[in-house]
């Protein structure tokens, strides 16, 4: 059980809930926060004009409200905004939202009947997940629009996902046996006017990228075995001259995964501690910096992720609403905590530091292919018969495509406002755009990932290697292959790609080997 109202949320508490199928419990004290702060806005709204309870939104705040109408505006609001359109988000996504919208909720600065967060409990923990679309949000008044679809099947209406399918909202309901939720003051922009959705969208981001990290310092600790490197450009006296957390850990990390490698050399045993008397080395005397310079490639996007995590769990925990309903200061402040700069900026950072990581793939890939380059492996690693068989070949075409789209999908969100709502939002974060963005960014690189490595597995078995690999690389040519067969004769590559990629999506490239359990890595 994760409880929820007691503490602050943490990127594990969130793995629990979305991988682990915890169940999420209400904790008292969370509830009678809630509760007083309903309490005290149903006193102190009456006979004052407060934005959302009886005046309109947005640009039509100045138009005060009847008070046998208020209930009708909640309404009106929902139902109204619930106009996303593009592709459903998926339902890891959608749970994720409705957890970052529970928590804010629960932090009691909403005003809103402790009916409500019960029913998104109910949502979550039975698994029913809004219909939420990746376009609509401009992330200033809050995520709006995909909020408003999430505040529409709270209340019963519209489709909601169940069981893989979409289904009306109210027949699940009747199944389940949950009430939908009712408005009693300002329910309706209380889910809607927040941050919940880019940052549900970004928690989950947060922890495919850590993985994915984890699975790129993997495979370069693979491809400095294949070519037999030199172990000082990742050696502890190296990168400790250089004053940055990430680089010195994924040098770490790497010492650590090649740690009883029989392939990796030693510069003092070949160039040093013995006479080199030919005017032209064979070997490199260093290796491309594809290879070389990993610590330095993978560090900056490291701590990018370590200061993404930071800042979206600060997000997960605030206050994100307009107005704050203090029962404490016993008033109702008007503001802007809805904006969501703070996430809109570090998922673009985030996507532009992905972005690199699926660079670094595509060029270690590209060096594995081209065997002018590496002087050890046949052209595309090609197991058969050159001319007739390709080998790797057609599957790089496929890499390189997906670099090119995460390059051009890294353009900023955070600088591209568009002023709208009738120039009441006159700059805007975009920050549901820059989460969703990201996310893609993501997939595409676990795919990049997925065609280096069942090209290094082919590496691997060309060369016969597999006596002379770290325990770590080892665990990981036999679980892939287990997925994908070692093949000489052409035959069709998209269905192991995704097999593939659903395996490191899946799993923890770092844990892979039990020995190695207890090594520092991105977690």
């Amino acid at each position: 059980m994760v409880g929820i109202g007691n503490k602050q949320l943490n990127l594990e508490d969130i793995q629990k809930i979305l991988f682990n199928g915890d169940k999420i419990t209400l904790e008292p004290e969370g509830i009678e926060k809630v509760q007083d702060s309903y309490s005290f806005l149903l006193n102190f709204s009456k006979d004052k004009v407060i934005y959302g309870i009886n005046t309109g939104f947005g640009p039509m705040a100045q138009y005060k409200i009847k008070d046998e109408d208020r209930t009708a505006l909640q309404y009106n609001l929902i139902r109204s905004h619930s106009s996303g359109c593009n592709n459903l988000l998926p339902p890891l996504y959608l749970k994720a939202i409705m957890v970052a919208r529970l928590n804010t909720l629960m932090l009691g600065y909403s005003g809103v009947h402790p009916s409500l967060v019960d029913t998104i409990k109910e949502y979550i923990n039975n698994d029913i997940c809004p219909t939420i679309y990746e376009h609509g949000g401009v992330g200033a008044s809050g995520d709006l629009v995909q909020l408003a679809h999430l505040a529409l099947n709270l209340i019963g209406e519209g489709e909601v996902v169940y069981k893989g399918q979409v289904q009306p909202t109210e027949k699940i309901l009747e199944e389940t046996g949950i009430k939908p939720a009712k408005i009693f003051l300002r329910e309706g922009l209380a889910v809607m006017n927040g941050t919940s959705a880019m940052t549900g969208i970004a928690l989950v981001n947060l922890i495919y990228a850590k993985n994915l990290l984890n699975w790129c310092i993997s495979a370069s600790a693979l491809i400095n075995e294949i070519v037999e490197s030199y172990d000082d450009h990742f050696s502890y006296e190296l990168n400790i001259v250089k004053h940055h957390k990430g680089q010195n850990e994924v040098a770490e990390t790497i010492r650590h995964l090649t740690s009883d490698s029989a392939l990796i050399r030693k510069r003092e045993e070949h160039l040093y501690d013995r006479e080199v008397k030919q005017e032209v080395i064979s070997d490199k005397v260093q290796e491309y910096y594809s290879i070389r310079c990993v610590p330095q490639v993978l560090g900056p996007i490291s701590d990018t992720i370590a200061n993404a995590e930071m800042v979206i769990i600060n997000e997960l925990n605030s206050v994100n609403d307009n107005p704050i309903v203090d029962s404490q200061n016993k008033n109702v402040f008007h503001g802007g905590n809805f904006h969501g700069d703070y996430v809109s900026l570090e998922m673009d950072k985030l996507k532009i530091a992905v972005t690199k990581l699926s660079m670094l793939a595509e060029r270690q890939l590209n060096y594995l292919l081209n065997s002018k380059l590496n002087e050890k492996l046949p052209p595309f690693v090609n197991l058969g018969v050159l001319g007739l068989n390709f080998g790797m070949q057609g599957v790089q075409f496929s890499a390189t495509s997906t670099v090119a789209e995460n390059q051009t999908l890294s353009f900023p969100m955070y600088v591209h406002s568009i002023p709208n709502n009738n120039d009441n939002q006159d700059i805007v974060s975009m920050g549901a755009n820059a989460a969703t963005m990201t996310r893609k960014v993501i997939e595409n690189s676990f795919e990049v990932m997925a065609i280096e490595f069942m090209t290094l597995l082919q590496a691997i078995d060309y060369l016969g290697v597999q006596d002379k690999l770290s325990s770590h690389a080892l665990g990981i040519y036999q679980e892939l292959r287990t997925l994908v067969p070692k093949f000489e004769q052409d035959s069709i590559k998209y269905k192991e790609i995704r097999e593939i990629k659903n395996y490191l999506l899946e799993h923890d490239a770092i844990a892979i080997t039990a020995h190695l359990n207890g090594v520092k890595v991105n977690k």
